[in-house]
């Protein structure tokens, strides 16, 4: 007879723009270590109640993803920089990420020039700005 496991609770939330290509494709790629157990990965477009959570505590979704780990939130370059530091070693994209983004204050230099980027991208491929889809 098979084993039955239970399925561990998960403590890490990732909250992303979906009609961000670049944001979509972070997501999809970023490995988390085991000791975070499993991330969900919530489409800040389709709303909910860890959206409004979010939006309660003034942390703007058009200025950087956010990540609940537990009770603490990480906004912007500071997400990233959570992110990359609990990043597992395997795969390119992953080392890439933290080598640049486990540096808090490369985070802080660099991550303004992600944002810059999502906007051009979000207006040239005529999306919406999050907060305007309130």
């Amino acid at each position: 007879m098979a084993e039955l496991r239970e399925t561990p609770p998960i403590s890490a939330w990732l909250i992303y723009d979906g009609d961000c290509p670049f944001c979509s494709a972070y997501v999809k790629y970023v490995r988390l270590v085991d000791s975070v157990g499993p991330l969900k990965l919530v489409n800040a477009r389709e709303g909910g109640p860890l959206v409004e959570e979010i939006l309660k505590r003034d942390l703007n979704l058009d200025s950087g993803m956010v990540l609940k780990l537990g009770n603490q939130f990480y906004h912007g370059a500071e997400c990233i920089n959570v992110l990359a530091s609990l990043s597992t070693p395997s795969g390119l994209f992953n080392r890439f990420n933290a080598m640049i983004f486990s540096s808090g204050r490369l985070s802080k230099i660099l991550y303004p020039l992600l944002r810059k980027g999502r906007a051009i991208t979000l207006r040239i491929l005529g999306r919406k700005k999050f907060a305007s889809d309130a």
